[in-house]
């Protein structure tokens, strides 16, 4: 399974930027995909995820109603959508896969229980 993230670059502060994940090499009907961010010398941020067969989001606290998670069935591809962008959002930004059986959805700290890991991408924002 690979996943390949895109769409990272720099952008000023109140801009938007939409990062996509491509998803290849697998055969689940049922899978979960989620984004994260990372701070250097921090821990993985969970930002928000999307239940692929049934199209169901949350999001953390922290970027609700600023980011959105999104599937893209014609490309196989989840995106994130980011407006309002602010320069604490410079990260190095990753999706990843939770394949059945699903255990992390609702959970946004079991980190080690996805299964695939995209390389990441990084998002620069200005002020």
């Amino acid at each position: 399974v690979q996943l390949v993230e895109s769409g990272g670059g720099f952008v000023q502060a109140g801009g938007s930027l939409k990062l996509s994940c491509a998803i290849s090499g697998h055969t689940f009907t049922h899978y979960v995909v989620a984004w994260f961010r990372q701070y250097p010398g921090k821990e993985r941020e969970f930002l928000g995820a999307i239940a692929w067969h049934n199209g169901n989001t949350y999001y953390a606290d922290s970027v609700e109603g600023r980011f959105t998670v999104s599937r893209d069935n014609a490309k196989n591809a989840v995106d994130l959508q980011m407006n309002s962008l602010i320069p604490e959002d410079t990260a190095v930004y990753s999706c990843a896969v939770d394949k059945p059986p699903i255990t992390t959805w609702g959970h946004e700290g079991r980190f080690s229980e996805y299964d695939y890991w995209g390389q990441g991408t990084r998002i620069t924002v200005s002020s």
